[in-house]
């Protein structure tokens, strides 16, 4: 079953497709040039943009929140900046093990991806039965060849209830949720994507990787 067979939430995920960027080969040529247009670090009133709602266990965590920096991103699935910030981030955690915890939210941006909310909803069920990491990772190092992808087969590949999440999706038992993120971010002064807080404070900068490990750095310094 393709991904848009998915009783429920087909018309969404049949529909025609702003194609990201296909992923860079090289992994130097995947970690270079992720810029994020939005990138204001402050208020009018010149204060720091700040986080609206602080990280919770609620949240999808990688590493442990008592790290030194903890890195939030409000990201699609369907944007390419977003698919290409994924393998930078995938470095960042690499190389700084536990000086770094990532966080990741929702913000499906439906004006342009139409159908990143309802793969949001797809993989925010795979969360449900403690898979949200594993469908994470492979959808986004899949994302250029989102029209073929069966998040079915790969559900039981990683060891998922098949049919409860084919259910909770139907019955969009995760959009809440999802929803959530997305308020948070709006809350927080986010209007496209990846949007990147650290410590709680919107990050100013590209998303490359030489400029994320440099804040990250000073960060963990202070």
């Amino acid at each position: 079953m393709i991904l848009g067979a998915l009783s429920g939430v087909a018309r969404v995920l049949t529909a025609p497709l702003v194609r990201p960027t296909a992923v860079l080969p090289s992994l130097s040529r995947r970690l270079a040039g992720t810029e994020s247009k939005h990138d204001e670090q402050m208020n009018t009133d010149g204060k720091p943009v700040e986080l609206s709602a602080p990280v919770t266990k609620r949240d999808h965590v990688r590493g442990s929140l008592d790290a030194p920096v903890v890195l939030v991103e409000y990201g699609d699935y369907e944007c390419p900046y977003c698919g290409r910030a994924y393998w930078v981030i995938k470095e960042l955690l690499d190389q700084l093990g536990h000086q770094l915890a990532f966080v990741f939210r929702n913000f499906p941006v439906t004006e342009t991806h139409p159908r990143a909310e309802a793969v949001a909803e797809a993989l925010e069920a795979a969360g449900g039965q403690g898979r949200f990491w594993e469908m994470h990772d492979w959808f986004y190092e899949h994302q250029h060849q989102l029209e073929g992808l069966d998040l079915e087969d790969h559900a039981g590949v990683i060891g998922l209830d098949v049919d409860l999440w084919k259910k909770e999706v139907r019955e969009h038992a995760y959009r809440g949720r999802m929803h959530e993120d997305l308020e948070t971010g709006r809350d927080s002064g986010v209007t496209g994507t990846p949007t990147f807080f650290m410590n709680g404070i919107r990050y100013r900068g590209d998303s490359g990787i030489e400029s994320l490990l440099a804040a990250i750095q000073e960060q963990a310094a202070k």
